[in-house]
């Protein structure tokens, strides 16, 4: 039970963190600008990190090198992910983007089957083909409210899926690679990774991307940009953390194959709802088809 209490709470820290970058998205309409936001938004990641150490009385501060290796695989993957995850909500359907990141889940179920052993039984690979039929009528829901998908769209979707399950799978080879390890600081290393990732990407598609018109036009510059956004970004920052935090420890307590579709499966419930009810997205029957082609899926797996 105590694996299943960790993944509820990442859930409702995913919700969460999923209204404000929602809500922040059309605010940032170049690279440049979600790579700046989402530095802060590390920062804040790894205050919280070392607040989080600070009260852990008696703790160790070491890992092994395989645990600095995950966090270096999580926080580069973490940096990929928050940045394509905010262009592909502002340019796609809310729901297109959440049932592609369960799609993403694959990923790190296949490689804990490798790396580890996890056994993933006929059912759960007849699962796993349904959710990416399921992306596919998100697809062409997409299509009746956003339009047709672009070719450069689809591959912010499935990067954006690929870093998320790259995330994931840092989580467990980090449980797996040490025997005591301290989630809390594994949080700290991944966003300081993170932070590190984004600064040195930020000065790039900063030169390759048109400054104001006007010399004196500071209506644009990042630092007035953030300043409508900063609420958002804090309350994104403590609830990426806590996401991570509390599925880091369900992975001490539950194998891959549980984890990762429970997790999206269960956000796919609640971003349906906050989609329909918040964001006023038009839910048709290839939307609920696709949503239910996912439930079906996280039954095969789950379940059955």
């Amino acid at each position: 039970m105590t694996g299943y209490l960790f993944i509820a709470l990442a859930l409702v820290a995913g919700c969460v963190k999923g209204y404000c970058g929602k809500q922040t998205s059309g605010t940032l309409t170049r690279t440049s600008d979600a790579l700046f936001a989402n530095i802060v938004r590390m920062v804040f990641c790894i205050c919280i990190g070392g607040v989080l150490l600070l009260f852990q009385s008696g703790t160790s501060f070491a890992t092994s090198p395989l645990g600095i290796l995950s966090a270096l695989i999580g926080g580069l993957s973490t940096a990929l992910f928050t940045v394509t995850w905010l262009l592909s909500v502002k340019r796609g359907a809310y729901m297109l983007v959440e049932v592609f990141l369960l799609s993403g889940v694959m990923l790190p179920i296949l490689l804990c089957r490798v790396c580890f052993g996890e056994v993933i039984r006929p059912l759960q690979w007849v699962g796993m083909a349904l959710l990416i039929l399921a992306a596919f009528l998100m697809c062409t829901y997409n299509k009746t409210i956003k339009g047709a998908v672009k070719g450069a769209d689809l591959l912010l979707l499935l990067l954006c899926a690929l870093a998320n399950g790259m995330v994931d799978f840092s989580q467990k080879l980090f449980v797996e690679s040490t025997s005591d390890g301290n989630v809390a600081l594994f949080s700290l290393l991944t966003y300081l990774f993170a932070a590190l990732g984004l600064a040195l990407a930020y000065p790039l598609f900063k030169k390759r991307e048109p400054s104001p018109q006007k010399a004196d036009d500071n209506s644009s510059s990042p630092l007035t940009i953030l300043r409508t956004i900063l609420p958002y970004v804090a309350v994104m920052a403590v609830c990426l953390f806590l996401h991570s935090y509390f599925k880091t420890a369900a992975a001490n307590h539950l194998d891959a194959i549980i984890i990762y579709p429970l997790t999206q499966g269960g956000s796919l419930t609640l971003s349906l709802l906050m989609s329909a009810t918040l964001f006023r997205e038009k839910i048709n029957g290839k939307c609920i088809l696709g949503v239910l082609l996912s439930f079906i899926s996280l039954l095969l797996i789950n379940v059955l």
